[in-house]
């Protein structure tokens, strides 16, 4: 069995490849799309699928047509993914990512006119 102290995993944490980005659940029931941002894209995906696993609404605004149409009617995409760099703060980053978010809103917009 390996493990590893208390302080090699938190040095591993310290240390571990941050991605941050923009990312869709989808609901193939009736086609709504929600829109979102991540400052820990890995995080976000390992929730989804244990909300999944569990039947269980990732959020509350999800929450309605989850019940209606269940676990299986929802995907998650990644739209773009954005690595922290070595110099940036978590606000940056967070920062980097709230901005990104805002462009793919943008985005979203001019497709839907």
């Amino acid at each position: 069995m390996n493990t590893l102290s208390k302080k090699e995993r938190r040095k591993q944490y310290n240390t571990r490849q941050v991605i941050g980005g923009i990312y869709v659940i989808r609901c193939q029931g009736n086609g709504r799309t929600w829109l979102k941002s991540t400052s820990d894209l890995k995080g976000e995906q390992n929730r989804f699928q244990f909300a999944l696993s569990n039947n269980s609404s990732p959020t509350p605004a999800m929450l309605r047509e989850w019940n209606q149409y269940g676990a299986k009617s929802f995907s998650l995409q990644v739209l773009e993914a954005l690595e922290k760099k070595d110099t940036q703060t978590d606000r940056e980053f967070a920062d980097d990512v709230q901005a990104l978010l805002e462009l793919w809103k943008e985005k979203e917009q001019m497709e839907i006119q």
